[in-house]
């Protein structure tokens, strides 16, 4: 089950199924993207939050759910995969930021959910594995975006391991932005979310697409033409105006929420 809503500009995306840890099924994946296509296009959404009830954030791939799909066979059960992965992809390329409040265990797909998020505020008290390898699988469709998220050394190892490792160490080597006492964790949650508020609603996607794309640029002449282009397109549209004419005007922007000053 998923819970979606929107609170001033934020689409709350809340997977429901503590009776499995949150682990993901055909009907849940299926679920989050139909509430991303819809949250897109939708002009007051400004970004998105991924969260869930319980105590566990998300268990991955529901396992007798992965179970039942390998007996299927063949396209069917590739079919499944595929449909799993673009999850993973869109998720990685949504236009609008995505942060990710994760209050307890992150485990393969779980974590892979984390991998493809913007910002990530997590627990103390979390814990994250990557424990494919244990089932005698692989962390296939999350390995793109963990070992971008990660690097090549650290997924080599819990990959490989499958051990688990707690929050503190997940900030250590990049898959987590900030760590607080779980007493804290909705406030640090909702302080980011008034951070995004703040910010020109196109000027967040191109700035997030700056972060992905940048890196995927060889070429420095490229790269700066490219964002030559972008800043001088920026700074002349409406949005950017309004954002330039409201510093020097010592007033809020007209999309930030009244309160939010």
């Amino acid at each position: 089950m998923l819970n979606t809503r929107i609170d001033s500009g934020i689409a709350i995306l809340e997977i429901d199924r503590p009776e499995v840890r949150n682990a993901f099924d055909g009907s849940t994946v299926r679920a989050l993207l139909e509430a991303l296509a819809n949250y897109e296009s939708d002009p007051s959404v400004q970004g998105v939050l991924l969260c869930s009830t319980g105590t566990t954030f998300c268990a991955g791939a529901d396992l007798r759910w992965m179970a039942s799909q390998a007996q299927l066979g063949g396209e069917s059960n590739e079919g499944s995969a595929g449909t799993m992965a673009s999850l993973f992809r869109r998720l990685d390329s949504y236009s609008k930021p995505v942060v990710c409040r994760v209050q307890g265990a992150a485990v393969g797909g779980g974590v892979g959910l984390v991998s493809c998020a913007d910002i990530v505020v997590a627990s103390e008290s979390a814990k994250m594995g990557l424990s494919e390898v244990r089932l005698g699988i692989a962390p296939a469709v999350i390995s793109p975006f963990v070992v971008r998220k990660i690097g090549e050394s650290n997924a080599r190892r819990y990959f490989l391991t499958g051990e688990r490792f707690q929050a503190d160490v997940a900030k250590r080597i990049g898959l987590v932005h900030e760590v607080v006492a779980p007493s804290e964790l909705d406030e640090a949650v909702a302080t980011l979310l008034n951070h995004l508020r703040k910010g020109g609603p196109k000027a967040l996607q191109v700035c997030k697409g700056l972060a992905r794309e940048s890196n995927l640029l060889d070429a420095a002449e490229v790269v700066d033409q490219r964002n030559g282009e972008l800043i001088a397109r920026l700074r002349a549209s409406e949005e950017g105006q309004e954002g330039l004419m409201a510093f020097l005007s010592k007033r809020p922007a007209r999309w930030v929420p009244k309160g939010e000053e």
